[in-house]
């Protein structure tokens, strides 16, 4: 059984889907399950939709047009005008006109979460329909009806045990099967998401669930890389990463590998591999049990955008355990991320990232009790198995506001203003 899960690069245009069918024939298509992400930038397509939709903006038609017109698109390119995808998406683009229609709930998360699956459920439909048209018969299935989770919209957290039964009890896998990550149900169907970059995710969760032999994510670069080429001149490919490093590398911000997505695959020993869809001859990364690391050479992550938040006690008193407790209560309550902490006597020190827009009101309820110091628009770099070198080029991109190190890794909060 393998999982093959690709992402937004790789179904943006027509060819990119063709090239999607070249992959999976070079392959082989049995016993092999398909998770697939909204094509190219249609999640942020949808985003834009979903915001003008909720602010009752007069943009929403321009951006529903948009998007309609770029799966339109795609689909002339690849399909005669007799074939049945075109009532296909009417369908789902009738689904959404529908939802938007009568809709009376003011919560955004939820708002969020039952439009934005509909990049997935489009781009789903078209990739198993070009399947078809060329002779690789394939199973089309709404991966709502099998990931059951919590009602934490945006965020859900997956219900493992009606998960497993579902998956076990009505998925044949020994066909060619097509799906969508990133989104799921709760218990009511209302649509959830896994959270933002989830594709990865789901494509773990059917592959514990299916005692899978594999999954390969398949990007536009070579494998997992030792730093982001579009930040970083040069950059080596990692042959392999054992999963206790790729974990490491995922909880620090790692782009190439979503943090849940490890945890399912390690309990059960199933090797992950990313791989290149431009070359797919490539053996790219596998991470698995073994060495940490190869080659062992410093590798750099980067998280741009950050806030860095410093509190203190109005009175100069320490920041003891009642203080930090409370900090940490709120920091959770507004959904900030806590991506480095640094604790003094008198202050502590957390960089932040703003995912959800909701630091403005942690400020206002914090700003009473303490003195609080802010620097928003900073870049976080993580170094893992640093040396003296490594820590100097990243200081050289800017002015170090905050430093941490420990045995593997280092941490510089840089300011490039």
């Amino acid at each position: 059984m393998k999982i093959f899960k690709f992402g937004g690069a790789s179904v943006k245009d027509a060819e990119s889907i063709k090239n999607i069918t070249q992959i999976l024939q070079y392959e082989g298509t049995e016993n092999t399950l398909v998770v697939i992400s909204a094509m190219g930038k249609m999640t942020n397509a949808f985003e834009e939709a979903i915001d003008a939709y909720y602010n009752s903006s007069d943009q929403l038609a321009e951006k529903l047009s948009f998007i309609e017109d770029f799966h339109t698109s795609i689909i002339h390119d690849l399909f005669d005008k007799e074939d049945e995808i075109h009532n296909d998406i009417e369908i789902l683009l009738g689904e959404l006109r529908w939802f938007l229609e009568r809709n009376t709930s003011k919560r955004y998360n939820y708002v969020y979460d039952q439009i934005i699956c509909f990049g997935e459920l489009l781009s789903t439909k078209v990739v198993s329909a070009y399947l078809s048209k060329i002779g690789l018969q394939n199973n089309w299935f709404d991966v709502r009806n099998f990931i059951k989770t919590d009602s934490n919209y945006r965020d859900a957290k997956v219900d493992w045990e009606s998960t497993q039964e579902i998956i076990s009890n009505t998925l044949d896998a020994s066909k060619l099967n097509i799906t969508q990550g990133f989104i799921a149900a709760n218990d009511t169907e209302n649509t959830t998401t896994l959270g933002r970059e989830g594709s990865d995710y789901t494509a773990g969760i059917f592959a514990y669930c299916l005692n899978a032999d594999s999954v390969t994510i398949w990007k536009d670069v070579p494998g997992v890389l030792n730093a982001d080429p579009r930040v970083f001149a040069e950059t080596t490919l990692l042959e392999h990463i054992s999963y206790e490093e790729a974990i490491e590398m995922a909880f620090y911000g790692a782009s190439v590998i979503h943090p849940k997505t490890l945890q399912p695959l390690e309990r059960k020993e199933i090797p992950l591999f990313v791989r290149s869809f431009v070359n797919r001859k490539q053996q790219g990364t596998r991470v698995s049990k073994g060495a940490r690391l190869v080659p062992f050479i410093p590798c750099f992550i980067v998280k741009k955008n950050q806030i860095l938040v410093s509190i203190s006690a109005l009175d100069f008193s320490f920041m003891v355990e009642n203080n930090l407790s409370y900090i940490f209560q709120k920091l959770h309550e507004y959904q900030l991320k806590v991506n480095l902490i640094q604790n003094s006597a008198i202050s502590f020190s957390v960089c932040i990232d703003n995912k959800f827009n909701k630091f403005d009101a942690f400020y206002d309820e914090l700003k009473a009790a303490f003195k609080i110091n802010v620097q928003r628009e900073v870049d976080l770099y993580t170094i893992r198995h640093f040396n003296e070198k490594a820590i100097l080029d990243i200081e050289a991109k800017g002015t170090p506001l905050l430093t941490q190190v420990n045995k593997e890794t280092s941490q510089i909060v840089l300011s490039l203003n």
